[in-house]
């Protein structure tokens, strides 16, 4: 029973997974992959179903799994490293003081967006030090809509995340193969493969400071709520983004492109 459960669950998820590197013609043959692993449930389910994929997928290409130590006290890199390497999986552990830099730049402010642009470029430069032409990231549907919400209520910008983009350099391209991927079925899976879960040990990510991303919160507990008059509605946001009618905004510029 257990079995059937792994394969069924690992069926549907890696469906999805193949669906949106189909769509987006997210990988290639000669593709190198950094697979970014935080120790959240999320990028070891990525990189699980990637490697299944690179066993069964017509064209050939290769992963390397990343992480990165962030400099927080209590970070259990170790555990990450003792996973990876039984897999037999090629990866490569790093360190860079992002706490350190954060409490010089940002001690009063919530740190979160600098913390991801350092963590950002410092994949960027490791994906060209391994020579990785693609970077994949484990953001998920869920991720998807609640950006999309994000922008729109607190932002005034109707946007959400892309599923591929070509880095400013030009050397790199990120990936989200997750992205038709709901969140609870990255829960399910996560917990019948029993990955280890290490978090970064940031105060605000791993819940040691009464400090928390209370937009996010809101629009997670909004969906929530939401979810019980519109059962579907998450699907349908995520729809949303994929029929998208110009002519019916009010952005000036696509205005002019449709004349």
């Amino acid at each position: 029973m257990g079995k059937r459960r792994v394969s069924e669950r690992e069926d549907r998820v890696r469906r999805l997974v193949g669906k949106a590197i189909g769509d987006f013609k997210m990988i290639e043959d000669g593709d190198r992959i950094l697979v970014a692993i935080s120790g959240g449930k999320d990028s070891w389910v990525l990189l699980h179903i990637l490697e299944e994929l690179q066993r069964r997928a017509p064209v050939r290409f290769s992963l390397v799994a990343v992480n990165i130590d962030q400099g927080f006290s209590g970070f259990r890199q170790d555990l990450i490293e003792d996973f990876v390497s039984v897999r037999g999986v090629e990866y490569h552990m790093d360190d860079m003081a992002i706490s350190d830099i954060i409490s010089e730049k940002a001690p009063n402010d919530l740190p979160c967006s600098l913390c991801s642009r350092l963590r950002r470029g410092r994949l960027y430069t490791l994906a060209t030090q391994l020579q990785c032409n693609k970077v994949a990231l484990g953001h998920h549907s869920d991720d998807f809509i609640e950006t999309l919400l994000l922008n729109a209520f607190f932002v005034g910008r109707l946007g959400a995340m892309s599923p591929k983009l070509l880095s400013e350099s030009g050397e790199h391209v990120v990936i989200r193969p997750l992205v038709y991927v709901p969140e609870k079925e990255i829960v399910e899976l996560a917990q019948i493969l029993q990955v280890p879960i290490v978090c970064c040990q940031c105060p605000l990510m791993c819940g040691q400071s009464t400090l928390t991303d209370q937009n996010r919160k809101f629009v997670k507990n909004l969906l929530s709520q939401l979810e019980t008059r519109i059962p579907h509605i998450r699907s349908s946001l995520l729809a949303s983004l994929s029929n998208v009618r110009a002519s019916h905004l009010l952005d000036m510029t696509l205005s002019e492109a449709l004349r």
